[in-house]
């Protein structure tokens, strides 16, 4: 039992990682369109974060996966783990931009306006003098998700990806006992605590950036 998980536990990894590798500079990009100063642009994708936000991941998740049969009658990758990955990654990266987009608008217009004076760019601001303290500002949101993600990983059964908690459903069903649901767990909770040790270390080395 423990070995099948540990290979459930390797897929529900590769969500994990790849949707944080597509996701967090994805959210960058729409927190910039979200604040943009073309009102059309702002407003579209301000919708467009709104219905991420505002419908469930694992409808989303339904979506992606089948939505292309149904609706244009392209079959479906049989590699599960890239519909995956683009719904996960697509949700947070909605989520993400909103907590980029708060951490943005913290900063004081008198740091943009010295920057400027200083002969800095647009670029050059918002890259060596905004962006390093947002992320040290956003930081305990972005754990906070992050955490949230690792448990969510799990909703991929729902199309039938064979990660940590399929594994493990499937081998209760089977011996009918609920110990895989408990060892699921701990498993989960092992990589929480992992995450969650590991961001606060990079919390802990960003700390020259508080203010």
């Amino acid at each position: 039992m423990i070995i099948q998980m540990s290979q459930g536990l390797g897929k529900t990894c590769a969500i994990f990682f790849l949707t944080l590798i597509f996701s967090l500079p994805l959210g960058i990009i729409i927190a910039l369109l979200r604040m943009s100063k073309n009102k059309i642009v702002s407003k579209i994708t301000q919708f467009i974060v709104s219905v991420l936000r505002g419908t469930p991941l694992m409808l989303q998740l339904l979506a992606v996966t089948y939505g292309p049969y149904y609706i244009f009658g392209v079959s479906v990758s049989r590699n599960k783990l890239i519909p995956v990955v683009v719904a996960f990654a697509i949700n947070y990266a909605a989520y993400f931009s909103e907590i980029y987009r708060g951490g943005i608008e913290s900063i004081s217009i008198g740091q943009h306006e010295a920057a400027t004076i200083l002969g800095y760019s647009k670029f050059q601001t918002f890259v060596r003098i905004i962006l390093p303290q947002v992320i040290r500002r956003i930081l305990p949101s972005i754990t906070n998700e992050i955490v949230t993600l690792v448990k969510d990983t799990s909703i991929a059964f729902t199309v039938s990806y064979q990660e940590m908690f399929t594994i493990g459903k499937q081998i209760a069903n089977s011996q009918t006992s609920f110990t895989p649901f408990l060892v699921a767990g701990v498993f989960y909770y092992i990589f929480n605590a992992i995450v969650g040790f590991v961001m606060g270390r990079v919390e802990k080395s960003m700390s020259y950036y508080q203010q």
